[in-house]
């Protein structure tokens, strides 16, 4: 089906190609379809991990048909990747300037947390939150608790991860999210019960025991601790999870 779809982009812009190359303007209609076709092909490397190629189908996109939000948008997460945040703060503003959309405004609030501008970041997710149709909404929360969690408003940073997760129970981010706030504000019972919840659930769920552990350790159960890892070693079937579970068996065992 990949290898379809690449013959068709590809037939696409021949055919488009061949329209410019005649010296004709494309009309109105060729031209959002060969931006379009640009903008997939960008997404589809940004997916693969080809940035370069990204940047170049993007860029074309971009200029073909200009203020297109969900091109700026793309374009700004590309250098957020290659870790310039100053041209992807531009890129969303001016993706947000042409229209305001809940996937920018969460894409941006989550850069706006990672420049530590957590005021600025909360007011942005908020709007996110004021279409009820959007459909990613629970990562809209769990950016929201990051930015409330970086004001010290923990009581509401852990509302926002308990929404998050009951909007998507799935995931597991607004969990350890959650147990890490717990642990920030040395709720270690809160944290040691949240993490044991999602290992009842995964036994395999590496983040949660790695949290787990680390309170036990600070609450000096250090048999408690190595149960758990030995219980993980049992059912881990990953050669990296089982060697660095085997190491950390080992540095508990010192500690007794």
């Amino acid at each position: 089906m990949r290898h379809f779809l690449h013959f068709l982009f590809a037939f696409l812009l021949l055919w488009l190609t061949g329209c410019q190359s005649t010296g004709h303007h494309l009309s109105p209609e060729k031209t959002a379809k060969s931006a379009k076709i640009h903008f997939q092909l960008g997404i589809n490397a940004l997916y693969s991990g080809d940035l370069p190629k990204a940047f170049e189908e993007l860029m074309r996109s971009n200029k073909i048909l200009p203020k297109q939000p969900e091109v700026l948008d793309s374009l700004a997460y590309a250098w957020r990747v290659r870790g310039d945040n100053v041209k992807a703060e531009a890129l969303y503003r001016q993706s947000l300037a042409i229209h305001s959309r809940p996937s920018t405004e969460t894409n941006f609030g989550s850069l706006l947390v990672v420049l530590k501008r957590y005021g600025e970041a909360e007011v942005h997710l908020h709007i996110a939150l004021q279409d009820p149709r959007y459909q990613k909404q629970y990562i809209s929360l769990i950016h929201l608790g990051d930015a409330l969690l970086g004001q010290h408003r923990f009581n509401s940073a852990i509302q926002a991860y308990q929404q998050a997760s009951s909007f998507k129970p799935s995931q597991n981010i607004s969990k350890l999210r959650e147990a890490a706030a717990y642990v920030q504000t040395q709720r270690f019972n809160d944290a040691q019960a949240l993490y044991e919840r999602m290992l009842n659930k995964d036994s395999n769920n590496r983040p949660a025991l790695e949290g787990l552990i680390a309170i036990l350790v600070k609450q000096h159960q250090i048999r408690t601790a190595r149960q758990y890892m030995a219980r993980y070693i049992e059912k881990e079937k990953k050669p990296l999870n089982r060697a660095w579970a085997n190491d950390e068996l080992i540095r508990l065992g010192q500690m007794l």
